[in-house]
This record gives structure tokens, sequence and C-alpha cells, in this order.
């Protein structure tokens, strides 16, 4: 097997060279594939790292990436290939994602169908040389599979007949870049000895046809290269043809039309991520904050208990009890002393509870239906029994312990439906000392009594006994939030 030897690279993120510095040390046989003109981009994160490995190597590339904290994430199945898997890692210096995109066949094609795989992976990885921080393939074999992606993605009649046909910026500019460290005759050998059913003239007319920017010899130079492709197709042209159609038009209403983006999701399943704490802790910023940090890469929501989605019933209540004020006063003089509801309190406020918890009923049931298919949920004020003053069962603690019946109903009701609501997968409380959530909330015109309550009660909980994560919300945002992505990401 090779020896070779990793240069620190001060561009490269910390997960990136450490995840390098293993393969090494490993003696993984792999390349960084493709677009090495760009290396310093896959360094940093701002690119995929697009690594063939070879298969003999495949169990302890994937125990490597494992041991690195990667995590496998899935393509809904019409956008799977074989041999092709993606895994995540989490870069905690800088807060990124590194997507591995780990390719143990090459998969080429248009977007949508990648259609064609070349047999050459073993020649691939043989010419393979080590640059300051990758291994890289003979800059020949390079070229000659890059020619070929990018007939088969800008040079097919549907392509050129909606005019996506010309390379972009940075497609050109690895062109050029190729060209200028290849020597042509060593391509037409390779084309002659590993790639024997595709012809030096028709590569040459595709490498001209990119070069040119001209579409009819594009066009040509394409179909000719697809003829001497057929052998290697997983599909039959007809059927690609039509797979290609189906897929541009039902994945464009997908993404444009129902607003439903293509997203990966873990292999490992779905979870319900839940940020509680009291007011000005920060929980709702630290929400939005890790939904956006999920959401580019997999399939996520976010939620607020506080606020559910009103069911028709909630509605009407909660309109009555806005609009209704002396409708109130009447119930309350009413039952006052006579009924067992105390202070304030009607029978719409309570209710008003009751409807509450069964919409917050309802979006749990979507909320769970959603994370057991696969996606990740971020909760914001999810019901935490041990949390009292909010988003939890409130008519018990608010009636008077004489009850009538309709009361004792409603209280019964009430609890049947947060009963079913089971704790999260991973439940982070942010803690912050009541004077200090006092001082942060000081010009938002809430009861300075009310935040240090809140607090309070979250303050006094001893959540070890509950198996919830506990993050310091005095600290810094920037600390706050590397924390609670570091936890978040070593839960999943």
């Amino acid at each position: 097997m090779f020896q070779y030897h990793i240069t620190p690279d001060s561009s490269a993120l910390d997960l990136i060279h450490a995840l390098c510095q293993v393969l090494a040390q490993e003696k993984i046989n792999y390349c960084h594939w493709k677009s090495n003109e760009a290396l310093d981009r896959s360094a940093s994160g701002d690119n995929d790292l697009d690594l063939l490995i070879c298969r003999a190597d495949a169990q302890r590339f994937t125990e490597i990436l494992f041991r690195l904290g990667f995590k496998e994430a899935v393509w809904r199945p019409d956008k799977h290939l074989p041999g092709v898997l993606h895994y995540y890692g989490y870069d905690t210096g800088t807060g990124r994602f590194v997507h591995v995109h780990a390719h143990y066949q090459l998969i080429l094609g248009d977007d949508t169908t990648k259609n064609y795989r070349l047999p050459i992976e073993d020649l691939y990885l043989a010419s393979a040389t080590q640059n300051e921080l990758f291994r890289v393939p003979a800059p020949e074999l390079e070229l000659t599979v890059f020619v070929i992606r990018m007939m088969l993605k800008h040079a097919t009649p549907v392509v050129i007949l909606t005019r996506r046909s010309s390379l972009s910026a940075s497609e050109q500019r690895e062109l050029v870049w190729l060209r200028a460290r290849v020597d042509q005759p060593r391509v037409h050998c390779i084309l002659g000895r590993y790639l024997p059913f595709i012809s030096t003239n028709t590569f040459d007319r595709c490498l001209q046809s990119l070069a040119d920017e001209s579409h009819w010899c594009r066009y040509q130079a394409g179909r000719q290269l697809h003829r001497e492709l057929r052998s290697h197709a997983r599909r039959a042209q007809v059927s690609d043809v039509c797979l290609k159609l189906w897929r541009r038009g039902t994945w464009g209403i997908r993404r444009h039309l129902l607003r439903k983006p293509n997203r990966k999701r873990l292999t490992y399943g779905g979870a319900i991520i839940a940020i509680v704490g009291g007011d000005g802790s920060g929980k709702s910023t630290a929400v939005e904050e890790v939904y956006a940090w999920l959401a580019k890469n997999f399939t996520a929501t976010k939620v607020h208990f506080g606020k559910p989605p009103w069911s028709l019933g909630a509605l009407l209540a909660k309109g009555l009890l806005k609009v209704g004020k002396w409708f109130e006063a009447i119930l309350e003089r009413r039952s006052r002393g006579k009924d067992g509801v105390t202070g304030s309190l009607s029978y719409l406020t309570l209710l008003r509870y009751v409807l509450t918890a069964r919409d917050r009923y309802r979006l749990y049931c979507k909320v769970r239906r959603f994370a057991t298919n696969g996606g990740l949920v971020v909760c914001d004020r999810y019901p935490v029994p041990q949390i009292t003053l909010m988003d939890s069962a409130r008519v018990r603690s608010l009636a008077d312990a004489q009850r009538n019946r309709f009361v004792r109903l409603l209280i019964d009701i009430e609890e049947r439906y947060y009963r079913p609501i089971m704790p999260p997968d991973l439940l982070a409380v942010m803690r912050i000392a009541p004077e200090i959530a006092a001082q942060r909330l000081a010009y938002d015109h809430m009861p300075e009594s009310s935040v240090k309550a809140r607090c309070q009660e979250i303050w006094d909980l001893d959540w070890k006994q509950i198996s919830a994560d506990v993050i310091d919300a005095g600290l810094s945002k920037a600390e706050v939030s590397r924390r609670l992505k570091t936890l978040v990401w070593s839960r999943l």
C-alpha cells in the first residue's frame, strides 16, 4: 500500500484536516475526484468533499467517519444513487457542516437521473497523488471525466431547449485549469486503453464544443457520446428521457409551488428537539438559529407550542375572551363563591385552557408524525410537566378545591390531552439567573415579577432527574450557540 504525508493547511477546517490526517494514518485508498481546481473551497467547507473510495476500504472509511462524529443522511428514494453515500460532520470551531459525498462508483449524468457509470474507479485511485491535504487523480483522467460529465449535463436536447446548456463560470474555470495541465496524447491513450467504447474523435468534438459554446455542435457531439455510452447506462435511453421530463416537472412543482425543497434525512431517523427556558433566556432566538442551521441540509421544521394553530373552537373561545369582557364579568360574578371558580376566572377562561390543550395535542401529533418519518423538529415552549407556569395543564391549579362537576370534567379533559405528549428526544434547558433575565427584558414592558417567577422555576428544578441537558444562557450568544449546536449534533 502507498505512503503519504499531510502537511498543515491553515485554511482547512479542523474537522477536514483531522479527517485527511486519519485517512493518511489508516492508509485509506481514496482521492478527491472532481472540482480539484477549487480544493481551497473544499478544505474550508464551502464545497462538498467529493471523495472516491476503494471498495475494499469501505468499512474502515465508514468507521473513521463515525469516529469523527459524522452521520449518514439519505435522499428520498427517487434521488438515491447506487454506490453514492452522504455523510455530515459538525466542525465545532466554526459551527459549519462538512458534507462528505462518498462515491464507490463513478456515476455521471444529468442531475435528475445520473444514468451512466464509468468503470475506471481503480485506475482513478491508482493515479492519485498527495497534495497539501487531499489525494487527487492525474489531471488527464480528471479532464476525461470532466468532459463526459459536462456533456451529459449540458448537451441533452431538454437542457438546450430550456437554455441551460452553457457552462457556469466555475465550470469554465475548471475546464481552462484542466486543459492547461494535461498532455493531450495521454488523454487519447487513456481513452484507447481504458475507455475503448468512446472514440477519440467523439471526445475531441465534445471538448471543442465545450470550449466554443456552440449549441448545435454541442448537441451533435452529445448525441454521439450518448450512443457510445449506451452499454454503460443504468436504464434504456427512452426510459431515461421520460424519467428526466417527469422528474423535472414533479421536482419543480414540489420546490416552487408546494415550497418543499429537497433535503436529506438522517439515516438513524428524525428527532424532536425541544428548547425551553424562562423569558429572557434567549430560547426563541436559539430555536430560530438551530432550525436555520439544520434546515440548510436536512428535512426540518420549527413549531411553537406556546402558540399552536387554533382550532375553530379555540378561535371562538379566545375571540369571546377578547371582545366579550362584559360577558366574562357576568360569568365571573355568577361563579364566584358558587361554582368553585376562583379569582377573576370564568368558565370561558377554563374552557380556553382546555381548547389550548387540544390544540397542543393536535400539534404534537403532527410533530411526532413528522419526526417518525425522518424529519427534525425544533420546538419552542414544548410542554414539560415540571414547568407549571407555562405550557402545561392549568385548570387543576387555577380552579378552587371546591370544584363542581363541570370544572372536574374540564380538568379531566385537559389532562387527557396532555397525557400522550411524551418527552422530546432532546430537551435543552436555557437556564439563566432571574435577575439577569429581568435586566434583559427591562425595556420589553414585561412584568418583572412574572419574568423572575418563570426563570426562578427553571432555575430551581433538578433537570438531571428528567434527563435534560442544561445550557448556561448567561454566557455570550456565540458561546451559547456553539454549545447548543454541539449538544444537538451529538444527540442526533
